[in-house]
């Protein structure tokens, strides 16, 4: 029977919910910190740095036969990259209007928030701001999309699956993929102080953790992690769309 995991780990680690546990707590912890700390400093460079290392960890501990189950293959269903593309994007727009209508341009508004990693000049041109939006659209199209989809939806998935079944490994790396996006919105830099706010980490942690099931969704449906890798691009798209050129600006 073939194993998961490259000869040298599969001495050490069982592809099960054990290792699925030390993957979170090796990657997140760390992720969850940089992240905050970006926040603090208006910069995101080091969490860039996490999302690479999350890209490559499939690579490093599994062999070719476990990088096959966890989705890095040619897709069965392309139709649903299409669906996976319209989901991420509608996904992004719905989230930008319920943070409009409970919080306005308040800071406790998650977009309003997250927005200020991009440090968008207040006076700036449309020539420049389209610039720095195709950069900010790039960039957030590429590192997360693909770090974070090998790690949740890939590596961490299969080896709770692996123990669970697959509907409850879902249920536990988009739980693990909500919690520690807290660092991005939840626990939040104002004023010089750090202050959590409550009910709208609420809503974000739970808007998340849908929004993960709906990545799991494209990649069991497309038949490859890419399904899920588009799913989530398409949502950072969108997301840097709304933050760059909001709806009421029109």
């Amino acid at each position: 029977m073939e194993n998961e995991l490259k000869p040298l780990w599969s001495k050490i680690f069982n592809f099960n919910w054990k290792f699925g546990l030390f993957l979170i707590l090796l990657i997140c912890i760390p992720r969850f910190v940089l992240v905050l700390h970006g926040n603090a400093i208006a910069n995101m460079q080091y969490v860039g740095i996490i999302m690479l290392i999350m890209a490559t960890v499939p690579f490093v501990f599994l062999s070719k036969y476990g990088r096959k189950k966890i989705g890095i293959k040619k897709p069965t269903n392309n139709r649903w990259l299409i669906i996976a593309l319209i989901i991420g994007i509608v996904f992004s727009i719905l989230l930008y209007f319920l943070g409009e209508t409970f919080y306005g341009n308040s800071y406790e508004n998650w977009y309003n928030y997250i927005g200020k990693s991009y440090n968008i000049p207040k006076e700036i041109d449309e020539q420049s701001k389209l610039i720095l939006f195709g950069i900010s659209a790039l960039i957030g199209m590429t590192f997360s999309p693909i770090g974070e989809e090998l790690f949740f939806r890939g590596i961490v998935h299969s080896s709770f699956a692996n123990s669970l079944g697959n509907r409850k490994a879902s249920l536990i790396d988009s739980s693990s993929f909500a919690i520690v996006h807290i660092s991005h919105f939840g626990f939040v830099f104002h004023n010089q102080q750090w202050k959590f706010l409550f009910v709208p980490t609420l809503i974000w942690v739970l808007s998340m953790f849908i929004l993960s099931i709906l990545f799991y969704v494209c990649r069991k449906r497309s038949g490859s992690i890419l399904g899920a890798v588009i799913c989530h691009s398409a949502f950072n798209l969108g997301m840097t769309y709304c933050i760059f050129y909001p709806f009421g600006e029109y």
